[in-house]
């Protein structure tokens, strides 16, 4: 963990997208992981330094087009 609590801006983000994502899209999507989910889901996960930058991240998966089944805030070890 980089030390970031939950009472610190940003943190590490776990998204779910319902279809695939090619891991390709992982550089337009600021360096997010991105792998394969249950039921053709795509997890995205990765660190924001603050809720901006998650909301440009949000912005781009919108962009893509596959509809989002969640957005959870994790501890990443």
């Amino acid at each position: 963990m980089d030390g970031t609590t939950r009472d610190e801006p940003g943190g590490w983000y776990e998204i779910r997208l319902n279809g695939r994502l090619d891991p390709r899209w992982a550089a337009w999507l600021d360096g997010f992981e991105l792998t394969p989910g249950e039921g053709g889901s795509t997890v995205i996960r990765g660190r924001v330094p603050d809720q901006a930058a998650l909301h440009g991240v949000l912005q781009r998966v919108r962009d893509v087009g596959l509809p989002i089944i969640s957005i959870t805030q994790i501890d990443f070890r």
